[in-house]
């Protein structure tokens, strides 16, 4: 086994554990329950799961998705948050090398993971992540060699403004607000990280995925436009899209326009 397929499986194995961790984030920070204790347990019978029970993945093969104790089905999301978060260390090792820059873009990704799956419960995104993530990700932003600290600040204003335009814009015109200031927050971070080109890919290509996702729903549903659709899965999409594929796509796009 050579060095390298050693290191991105490592990190593939750490990033399963870590997806341990944001499965806890995920059910507790909504509810404002702690995410240090006590210990993880069945959410139906309330047995505390000891350390072998809750081996990333390997646990719920062994288990067969079901509490020892009672019996009761697990949801499948429990291991696919965790399959989720050691994908993507896998391919930031593999894509970035082990550099520390690899490391806080996987620590932005997870970030993005946990925000994801508490807007598709709750329609929230918390302020305990958002606000604390802009100054978190401004300097994590400094590890990017091809990102300056003034591409940064101009991501966090240029993330907080943008969707602050189109939701008062929505409002003007429709009467209703269309979009929360959950999301707006949650730009400025992504801005921080990846600065103000790549908000501006992040609202086109998030805007794009959750036009197309948006419309195959409300048609599934039969609700139509009075179906509210979170919109921070699409946020952290384009932003990921953008972090491994961002350069290449713009390349992609300006030479077809030419």
């Amino acid at each position: 086994m050579s060095i390298y397929l050693f290191i991105n499986l490592t990190a593939f194995v750490i990033g399963a554990c870590i997806g341990s961790f944001l499965n806890v984030c995920i059910y507790r920070i909504p509810v404002g329950l702690s995410i240090v204790s006590p210990g993880s347990s069945c959410p139906q019978c309330k047995t505390m799961i000891p350390f072998y029970d809750n081996i990333p993945i390997l646990s719920y093969l062994v288990l067969m998705g079901r509490c020892r104790n009672c019996r009761t089905f697990i949801s499948f999301r429990y291991p696919f948050v965790e399959i989720l978060t050691g994908f993507f260390a896998f391919s930031c090792a593999l894509v970035f090398g082990p550099t520390l820059y690899s490391l806080t873009v996987f620590v932005f990704i997870a970030t993005l993971i946990v925000v994801t799956f508490i807007d598709i419960d709750h329609r929230i995104i918390p302020d305990s992540i958002s606000l604390s993530g802009i100054p978190i990700f401004f300097l994590a932003g400094l590890a990017n060699p091809s990102l300056h600290w003034q591409d940064s600040a101009l991501g966090i204003l240029a993330g907080g403004g943008t969707l602050y335009a189109v939701a008062w814009g929505y409002q003007i015109v429709t009467g209703r607000d269309g979009m929360g200031g959950g999301d707006i927050k949650l730009l400025a971070m992504i801005g921080a990280m990846v600065g103000w080109r790549g908000v501006i890919f992040t609202v086109f290509a998030s805007s794009v995925i959750g036009t197309l996702i948006g419309m195959l729903t409300m048609i599934k549903s039969g609700k139509g436009m009075r179906l509210a659709i979170p919109f921070g899965p699409f946020l952290s999409t384009g932003a990921v899209i953008y972090l491994f594929f961002g350069n290449q796509l713009i390349y992609w796009y300006i030479n077809m326009l030419r």
